[in-house]
Parts: structure tokens; C-alpha cells; sequence
């Protein structure tokens, strides 16, 4: 019972959020003469036969496991209080680095899958690393100088793509790398559809999902079970309190940076091992951005990135069977946008709802026994970015109310 009085609140927020834009979302569609309902019943029709409903199932998955990296990417800058909206030219940079590098060697497949996954990690960790050295050294902004380096990466990649690294002939309608060599491809997962009885799709399940899910179990440990994930927590709530207990807040920017785009590196890699095999002109776009909506969410918790990835997902599979159906693509794009907005709106609505409800306990709490002394603090034990509110009895028998705010 205390763990769903835990968990309540944390998922309250998101539900209610996509209750709401799902309700806003019909509202519009009414008002551009587009039936929802029918909408609604053609996003959640699967197919009629078990290869069908199996298949879009393995679409679902696939296109989740880019967006639960990438929501996990900024979800740990969002922790340390950090915004990297730089994840998007991290993972584009990334991709084509280890595509170019994958291609260029002959490896055994173990190994040759793992260089080309520490190629792509190194190079987004030394990407975000150019964003934390410029914050802790000249104070700018991470906001405004990942969004500079965005530009520069893309231009980057473009410049690689058509010069150094291209692959593909003279007038190739496609412009690619070269084709990496079959012992670089991460094999899929189908023989697991057959182990539960279920029917073989023609698509390829990516074998990457399991990466995903490794890398998801030890973010969540690493943050919320050790001393790093305590530091950079503390350090997101209050630097100058951090640093008061020993802790390098500016070391830590760093590392949170580093880390954040070391994951943000991972993001290309299921198409490119698992489907591509190579970077191509239009290689997979957009998701470090959507990865910004992914992780608020799923309120920064790897489990609640899962689940808000998969909806994203759900959502972008139902694109072809809109536009079959005769039904304007972009109702997708104002579901998901009304999702953010109103992620964005519950959960400030929830964090008015607990300091509301951390001073009403502040107030209530009676005396103790120190001379007539009561204070209250925050829901989280620190009172930080609250007030306190402590009532001290003079000599003179007069009562004075003082209020506190560290407002770190």
C-alpha cells in the first residue's frame, strides 16, 4: 500500500496529462470535421491476421528503443538540472562516425558491434563534453550553446556524408557511408516470437532492445542507488549546498554531461545495426527533440520513459494506417503536441499541489520540546527552494514568526 502511495502521485501527472490531450486532441479534430472516434479505432486496429498484429507490434518496439534511449539522454541532464537540448546533433554526429568506422574494419561480430558502439558513445560524450567545459569555465548557457552545436553537427554529418565518408555512387538518389560489413549487424530477436508461440513477422525485431533495457536497469541504479546518482541529484537541488558537503558541483556538470551524451550516442544504433547498416541521407531524424517530450512524460523515471516511449511509438506507427484510412497525418502531430503541453501544465500543477501541501504540514506541526521551537520542512526533508516556518517564544513572553527560504 505504501508503494502505490508512492508511485500515485508520479504517475498521476502523465496519465491525467494524456487524458487531457486525448480529450483536447478530439476537439480539434471535431472542429476540422475529422471523426475521432474513427481516428482512435484506426490507430488501434493491429490488423486482422496474427502476422499482422505481430508485425505491428515488432514496429512499435523498434521505433520505442531509439526514443527510450534518447528520453533516457535528457533525463539525465534533467536530473542534475541540466536542459541538453543538444541530443539530437549528439546521435546524428555519432552515428555516422561509427557507421563510417564500422565499415572501414573487419572485425568478429562481437567485437566488431562493440567498437562500433564505444565509436558512437565516445564521440556524443566528447560533443555534450563541448557543452559542460563552456558552462563550468565561461558560464554560458547549456540551452544556447547545445543548440549552436546542433547546427554544427548536422552540418558536420552533412559535409562527412557528401565528402570523406560517402559510400554510394555518382548520382544515387540516396547519398550513404559505406555498408557495414555483415559482422558489425546486432542480430534480431524473431526466434523469441516462435519460443512463445507466436507467429514469425516478416520485420526484424531489433536485437538492440536488449541494450536498451541493460542501459535503462543501470541508469536507474546508478542514479537512484549510489553515491554519484545521490551527488548529482543533490547538486541538481542545490549546488551551493552540494559544494558545502564536499561535492565538485562543477566536476559534476561535467560527468552528468558526459554521461548524457554517451547514452544520446547509443540513439542512432538500433537502425543502423539493425535495419540501415549504413548512414544515408535520410537516416532517422528528430528524435533527440522527441526524446524532450518522452522524458517529461515519463517524469524522468527510466520505468515511466518505457511506457512514454511506447506511446510515442504507438503513435508514430499509426501514421501509414492514417493516411490509408484517407485521414490527415498531423492528427498524430496534435496529439503529441497536446501531450507535451499538457505534461508541461500537470506537472506544475503538481508541484504547486506538494509545496501547498508541504506548508500546510509546516504550519500544523506542533511544538517540540526545545523551548517552545517548531519547524517544518519540504516533502523531501531538506526544506530547500521552500520556506520554513518556526515560531520562537522571547523572554519577554512575546511570540515572534520568523520565515526562512534557502530558495536553493
Amino acid at each position: 500500500m505504501s508503494a502505490l502511495r508512492r508511485l500515485g502521485p508520479t504517475f498521476l501527472a502523465p496519465v491525467l496529462a494524456v487524458v487531457v490531450a486525448l480529450v483536447i486532441s478530439s476537439l480539434v479534430m471535431a472542429a476540422l470535421q475529422v471523426n475521432p472516434l474513427r481516428v482512435f479505432e484506426v490507430m488501434i486496429d493491429f490488423g486482422d491476421t496474427p502476422s499482422q498484429q505481430v508485425t505491428a507490434i515488432v514496429v512499435v518496439l523498434n521505433r520505442a528503443v531509439p526514443l527510450f534511449l534518447a528520453g533516457l539522454a535528457v533525463a539525465i541532464a534533467f536530473r542534475m538540472g541540466l536542459f541538453n537540448i543538444g541530443v539530437e546533433g549528439q546521435y546524428r554526429l555519432a552515428t555516422i562516425m561509427a557507421a563510417a568506422v564500422g565499415a572501414a574494419v573487419t572485425l568478429p561480430g562481437p567485437l566488431h558491434v562493440l567498437l562500433i558502439v564505444v565509436v558512437a558513445m565516445a564521440v556524443a560524450a566528447f560533443w555534450a563534453g563541448i557543452v559542460a567545459v563552456l558552462k563550468v569555465t565561461r558560464g554560458v548557457s547549456e540551452v544556447i550553446s547545445s543548440i549552436m552545436l546542433n547546427v554544427i553537427a548536422l552540418g558536420i554529418a552533412s559535409f562527412l556524408l557528401t565528402g570523406p565518408f560517402r559510400g554510394s555512387p555518382e548520382g544515387a538518389s540516396i547519398i550513404s557511408t559505406a555498408e557495414i560489413p555483415e559482422s558489425g549487424w546486432m542480430p534480431g530477436l524473431n526466434g523469441l516470437f516462435g519460443l512463445i508461440g507466436l507467429a514469425n513477422p516478416p520485420r526484424q525485431l531489433y536485437g538492440f532492445l536488449v541494450v536498451a533495457i541493460v542501459v535503462g536497469i543501470a541508469i536507474a541504479v546508478l542514479l537512484n542507488r549510489t553515491r554519484f546518482g545521490f551527488d548529482l541529484r543533490a547538486t541538481g537541488l542545490s549546488p551551493s549546498a552540494a559544494r558545502a558537503s564536499g561535492v565538485d558541483a562543477r566536476g559534476m556538470v561535467v560527468k552528468t554531461m558526459l554521461l548524457s551524451g554517451a547514452v544520446a550516442g547509443l540513439i542512432g544504433l538500433p537502425d543502423l545495426l539493425g535495419t540501415t547498416h549504413s548512414y544515408t541521407t535520410d537516416f532517422t531524424a528528430g528524435l533527440g527533440f522527441l526524446g524532450i517530450a518522452v522524458a517529461l512524460l515519463g517524469r524522468n523515471s527510466p520505468v515511466g520513459i518505457a511506457l512514454a516511449a511506447l506511446l510515442f511509438a504507438f503513435l508514430d506507427r499509426a501514421l501509414v494506417p492514417l493516411q490509408i484510412a484517407d485521414f490527415p497525418s498531423s492528427v498524430v502531430t496534435i496529439i503529441q503536441g497536446t501531450i507535451v503541453l499538457a505534461v508541461v501544465v500537470s506537472n506544475q500543477v503538481a508541484r504547486r499541489i506538494a509545496l501547498r501541501t508541504a506548508e500546510r504540514g509546516a504550519t500544523a506541526a506542533p511544538p517540540t520540546g526545545d523551548g517552545g521551537t517548531s519547524s517544518g520542512q519540504s516533502a523531501d526533508g531538506a526544506g530547500a527552494g521552500t520556506g520554513a516556518g518556526v515560531s520562537r517564544t522571547t523572554g519577554a513572553g512575546q511570540q515572534t514568526d520568523e520565515r526562512q527560504g534557502t530558495g536553493r
